[in-house]
């Protein structure tokens, strides 16, 4: 069973996102501020990071670059899950080593989950 951290603040989403990702056969932790995912990352080895941007404590940004800089944490690929949309946040989120970028506005729930599928059985997005 593929393991999958999600990094969303909005309850709201987190849980839907989540519940249809756990019903699709996944384990999924979900924490809600860039803070936890270090503290996270150490008992919980993902196979893939789904990270909103805007988060409280530390930005989905900030996060990828400590993870970037911390030889102790594992290297996982990341999908930035953001309602930035600007050309700056892609390039920046692909700079940082996200693996995609998914625009929250413009997906639904039913494309994330088939972004994860078919990036956790491909690997690629």
């Amino acid at each position: 069973m593929a393991k999958i951290l999600l990094v969303e603040d909005d309850i709201f989403l987190s849980s839907l996102l989540g519940n249809r990702l756990k019903k699709e056969g996944f384990e999924v932790l979900n924490v809600k501020s860039g803070n936890e995912v270090l503290k996270a990352l150490k008992s919980f080895i993902p196979d893939l990071v789904l990270l909103d941007l805007i988060l409280p404590g530390k930005s989905g940004f900030e996060v990828m670059e400590e993870i970037n800089a911390d030889p102790q944490a594992p290297k996982v690929p990341v999908i930035v899950i953001s309602n930035l949309g600007q050309d700056t946040d892609l390039a920046r989120g692909k700079e940082l080593g996200a693996t995609d970028y998914v625009i929250k506005a413009r997906t639904t729930i039913d494309d994330m989950v088939k972004k994860v599928k078919d990036f956790l059985m491909t690997g690629k997005q």
